[in-house]
């Protein structure tokens, strides 16, 4: 049992109730808060969607994806379902009539559906919070590109307040992540160092084994950029790079990423990498080509690898640059940070190449076996001074137990409680989309995307990218 506050009770609304985020990710999540003590008993979840269902199809839908137990069973009584098209003002008339009190809104539905579900629920004063609270949860992706982002907040935000909309990013719910502020500004040898007269280089890496499988409609529509770049990756750089906010509260973290991601000076055209996997093995099985998926266009250009070179225009970190890297297909699944500091002077170490003496290098591992891990060097036994790299090791799963955790489980106990700071704001979104902006633009012009065989670390030109300025990217696996 968790030792927070049970949060308020609520109806838990589900704008596409049977699609397989609600199954797989959603209800899991909810049962997990169950479990810890962390929901009220009687709290309801109203599933919403086009299809011919009810109450008892919807329950049975959830049921293959939780742990069948008491918990389970306390929720699964109060599920409901209501049946309605999304730009059907009737059918949110007869959702009002099902609600009293505090409500969440969450839409878990294509993001084509985003501006007129919240057009409605303002239309039909679901927004107005006179008996309670009323908060919108939005799934990424938040537009395609600059001017949609820009267009979707203001159609958004004519409806409801910024304080109402929860903009949901699953990769701030893993607990590898939360700990990146703690780690930084919880440790003073840290801090002290955290900035260009010590740092030499950032990276950022979330790299995946899977193909794009099923998704080819929707992948193909997104490529590896817009899917993972101005959202997850440029999440993960705001905490690194953000300064000290004066408290822990939402708005003064919030204003302190948007800052940082404001600070990113767009990448010039030969610092921006894209490739495409083709046929290859990976884990000693052959996976085809990213052509071959299904509805897939043969003649597409989309990417699903890209790799950064960014600079953040700031005091702190002038000189510093950050890479950035994610791709399907390759040889390891591996969600880390690297902050590799600079090389120490080699006077004392003149009869020794520099890898004897490699630079201090801290990983912060977001997924999988998460942990910190801080490379230093010390003497190997014996009667001359030699030296060997050592490495100072945590796990979380050897201190904590961690169970099984869907990553939303913070992120809804959040929604439910109404803390926003691992949500992102309409500067944040806007931001993001604003540095990487003129990448999309060149590359709409230009041709296909470098081959990378399925299995690989990705593109050559990604390596380049940072043997060019004398530096490795950490190895994947």
């Amino acid at each position: 049992m968790s030792d927070a506050p049970v949060a308020p009770p609520a109806t838990f609304v589900i704008f596409g109730a049977l699609g397989d985020l609600t199954r797989r990710l959603l209800a899991p999540a909810l049962v997990n808060l169950a479990q810890a003590g962390l929901l009220v008993d009687d709290m309801t979840l109203l599933g919403v969607s086009h299809h011919d269902s009810d109450d008892e199809h919807l329950r049975a839908a959830l049921d293959e994806f939780v742990k069948d137990d008491a918990d389970w069973q306390r929720l699964r009584s109060n599920i409901r379902y209501l049946k309605g098209d999304f730009a059907d003002s009737a059918m949110f008339q007869r959702l009002s009539s099902q609600l009293t009190g505090n409500a969440v809104f969450y839409l878990a539905t294509a993001p084509g559906f985003f501006g007129s579900i919240v057009d409605q629920l303002g239309e039909g004063g679901l927004l107005n919070e006179t008996d309670g609270f009323r908060r919108v949860v939005i799934e990424k992706p938040f537009g395609t590109d600059l001017a949609s982002a820009q267009a979707l907040n203001h159609r958004i935000l004519a409806r409801a307040a910024e304080r109402q909309i929860y903009r949901i990013d699953h990769f701030l719910g893993k607990e590898t992540v939360q700990n990146i502020m703690i780690t930084r500004f919880g440790n003073a040898l840290l801090e002290a160092v955290w900035n260009s007269h010590y740092i030499d280089h950032v990276q950022i890496t979330a790299a995946e084994t899977v193909t794009v499988g099923s998704r080819g409609k929707f992948y193909d529509a997104t490529g590896a950029l817009r899917d993972m770049v101005p959202n997850h990756l440029f999440q993960l750089l705001a905490l690194i790079g953000m300064e000290p906010p004066n408290s822990f509260e939402a708005e003064a973290i919030r204003t302190e990423k948007a800052k940082i991601i404001a600070a990113i000076r767009p990448p010039k055209p030969e610092h921006a990498v894209r490739g495409r996997y083709e046929a290859g093995t990976i884990d000693g099985k052959l996976v085809g080509a990213y052509s071959q998926t299904p509805q897939v266009d043969p003649a597409s250009k989309t990417e699903t690898y890209v790799a950064l070179k960014l600079a953040i225009e700031t005091w702190r970190w002038s000189g510093v640059p950050f890479y950035l890297r994610t791709g399907k297909a390759l040889t390891a699944r591996n969600t880390e940070i690297v902050v590799q500091f600079r090389d120490v002077p080699l006077t004392l170490f003149r009869d020794c190449e520099v890898e004897c003496v490699p630079p201090n290098r801290l990983v912060l591992q977001i997924q999988p076996d998460e942990g910190i891990s801080l490379g230093l060097v010390a003497k190997k036994p014996g009667p001359v001074v030699e030296t060997v790299p050592i490495s100072i090791d945590f796990r979380y799963s050897d201190r904590f137990e961690i169970g099984h955790q869907t990553g939303y489980e913070t992120l809804l106990y959040d929604v439910l409680t109404g803390d926003q700071t691992l949500f992102q704001r309409a500067d944040q979104i806007e931001g993001g989309w604003r540095a990487v902006q003129p990448i999309l633009d060149a590359w709409s012009k230009d041709g296909a995307p470098e081959s990378y065989p399925a299995g690989s670390n990705g593109p050559n030109s990604a390596e380049d990218l940072l043997t060019s300025d004398s530096r490795q990217w950490n190895k994947l696996g």
